[in-house]
């Protein structure tokens, strides 16, 4: 061969992306595959840009505290509350933050990806270090504004306000009395922040790819594939901005869940024709009846769309608990209704999948993922249940069966009808909420309970409760109701009551026993459980072809690097596999159904522990 002819033939192999200089023969099919395997995607050239959670804090006033507060000692802090009342009009600040009443807070919050402006977030509550605060159970955060926070040179600096806060502090409602300090001085004000920014998030081509054309080409494919309306007018979901960034909306099927959503526009092609794509959905179909690679083959077959449907289905068919879970899953983001019933039974059974499953559901637009939620809230587990209530109302919030139930402005309430034991459920992070799984649920008396310290609510005899609020400086309140749950719930929250009013008297309803049925936590999926997985890898998938099955990626739900930690495609590194003894994760579910309702405070101490920690 001449030296010419043999440069041309090597720029042309390597403009390609082929293996044609191979010593190795290969039949037509192998080049097929290799070439097909082997175009660039998305996530090739580009990584995801704005995927963490930016911290933004205050120092802020608490007010309404039932004789527990402090006077702060001379600090940065005070000065920064006191500059902050003055600048308010507050008349007398050092009197106001002599009172026991009152008390100086750290308020932090963080702003999620992809937040808009006027989306609510949690904020965590603490007194600072030796602060007298002796609790801040029933005290309520001022309004304040969060920003970026630096200490310098013993004073504190405040980047532009990104957020504001202000709302009821909820406290562990299992620390009784007094004899827990650092539990009673950490707390949350649930949905009590409010964003005064959107958080935009995108692609950032790597450095090699860094130009115009590269950009334009990345932000076309998934344009291609994705797109939302603004006022009526298709647009698509990609915008470059320079030769190196493409901001990004999200589509609203991933509104809740934006891990997924930057995954799989990471697995769209850059280029592809029909013929390539018939060929590579070939290929991804071997891959996807492997429960080796199924995950990162389902990933890649759902951002293909439409076409990969009739592939995806098949595995529906697999006797292998793994493969028809990936299948159904991409299939309901997809919006296929054959995924309803398979995710259904997926999150009855599986714990290592139920929270993937239910999301999965709740980001379906069909009729039969609405009936397959429903029947899962009349199941034994405490998180199945919660879990289908909390994707059936993702899916629309005037959903009849889930509607909220407008009783004050203080908290979100719901009365289902449901099958299935009693239960009572009650959130600490999101959104303040008391969810009632069935109507017809009374206190068993007797009953003397507090709900907040200004409300509360004693028996009168076997059928009546009194239920009374003193409050200084205004006039008292008493009201007769039966002793059904809803009546208790409804009279505490139009006497005034607050979230963390109703909390408090339903856990002390539970301590004294006047709970007939269970009062869960914050009961929803946990990922990161195992899966243990029987099958072995069938023999005609080539892991070759998919080596990002080697490499474990985020769960959903975890934050997702700006740079190189996002480059593994694999869907699930949120159910651990674990080979054999699956009669084990059914034990451990069994008690996790019959202890939820003794183990969930241990929830509060892991999370206000770490709260102290910080």
């Amino acid at each position: 061969m001449k030296r010419s002819t043999y440069i041309a033939c090597l720029a042309t192999s390597l403009l390609a992306g082929c293996n044609g200089l191979s010593i190795r023969s290969q039949s037509p099919e192998d080049v097929a595959e290799t070439q097909a395997e082997n175009r660039r995607l998305v996530g090739d050239v580009a990584t995801p840009f704005g995927m963490f959670p930016i911290q933004v804090e205050a120092v802020a006033l608490v007010t309404g505290l039932p004789g527990t507060g402090s006077d702060p000692a001379p600090s940065p802090q005070r000065s920064l509350v006191i500059r902050d009342m003055q600048r308010n009009k507050v008349e007398n600040p050092n009197q106001v933050l002599a009172s026991n009443t009152t008390d100086i807070v750290m308020v932090r919050g963080y702003l999620r990806p992809g937040i808009q402006k006027g989306d609510k977030f949690d904020l965590e509550v603490r007194v600072p270090a030796r602060s007298e605060n002796t609790g801040l159970r029933g005290g309520w955060l001022m309004q304040t504004q969060l920003t970026q926070m630096a200490p310098i040179g013993g004073d504190i600096l405040n980047s532009t306000p990104m957020g504001g806060a202000e709302g009821p502090i909820l406290v562990d409602p299992t620390v009784e009395g007094r004899n827990d300090k650092v539990l009673l001085s950490r707390g949350r004000v649930l949905g009590g922040g409010t964003s005064h920014v959107a958080r935009p998030i995108g692609m950032v081509l790597k450095q090699s790819y860094r130009n115009i054309a590269i950009s334009s080409l990345v932000g076309a494919a998934i344009n291609k594939r994705f797109h939302t309306y603004d006022k009526g007018i298709k647009i698509g979901v990609a915008k470059p901005k320079t030769d190196k960034y493409i901001e990004l909306t999200v589509h609203p099927r991933y509104k809740d869940n934006i891990e997924r959503y930057v995954r799989v526009l990471r697995a769209l092609p850059l280029r592809e024709t029909s013929s390539e794509q018939l060929t590579r959905l070939q290929v991804l179909e071997r891959n996807l009846l492997d429960p080796i690679s199924s995950a990162s083959a389902a990933v890649r077959l759902e951002a293909i769309g439409k076409e990969a449907v009739p592939v995806l289905k098949k595995g529906l068919a697999s006797n292998n608990v793994e493969v028809r879970f990936y299948s159904a899953e991409a299939l309901a983001y997809l919006d296929e209704k054959s995924a309803a019933a398979p995710l259904a039974q997926i999150a009855r059974d599986e714990p290592a999948f139920r929270a993937f499953a239910l999301a999965a559901l709740g980001a379906m637009e069909e009729f039969e993922s609405v009936e397959a939620l429903k029947s899962l809230m009349a199941v034994a587990s405490a998180e199945t249940r919660y879990g289908a209530f909390r994707a059936l109302w993702s899916m629309g919030q005037n959903e009849p069966f889930v509607r909220d139930e407008a009783i004050t402005p203080q908290f979100h309430y719901h009365v289902l009808e449901t099958g299935g034991p009693a239960m009572i459920h009650f959130t600490r992070n999101g959104r303040p909420e008391v969810v009632l799984f069935g109507r017809d649920q009374k206190l068993i008396p007797p009953v003397s309970i507090e709900a907040g310290p200004r409300i509360l609510i004693n028996s009168i005899d076997a059928e009546h409760l009194s239920v009374s609020r003193y409050a200084p400086g205004q006039p008292d309140q008493k009201r007769i109701i039966s002793t059904s749950i809803d009546e208790m719930v409804r009279a505490v929250a139009e006497m005034g009551g607050t979230y963390p009013d109703v909390v408090q008297a339903l856990q002390q309803a539970k301590s004294s026993k006047a709970l007939p049925g269970r009062l869960e936590i914050e009961a929803v999926p946990q990922a990161g459980r195992e899966f243990e997985r029987n099958a072995t890898p069938t023999a005609e998938t080539d892991a070759s072809l998919d080596p990002e099955t080697k490499d474990a990626a985020p769960a959903d739900g975890a934050p997702l690097d700006d740079t190189t930690a996002a480059d593994s495609l694999t869907d699930r590194g949120s159910a651990t596999v674990k080979d054999g003894e699956k009669g084990a994760e059914k034990a451990t579910e069994n008690k996790e159904n019959s202890d939820e309702d003794e183990e969930r405070p241990s929830i509060w101490r892991r999370f206000l522990g770490k709260m102290a920690s910080n």
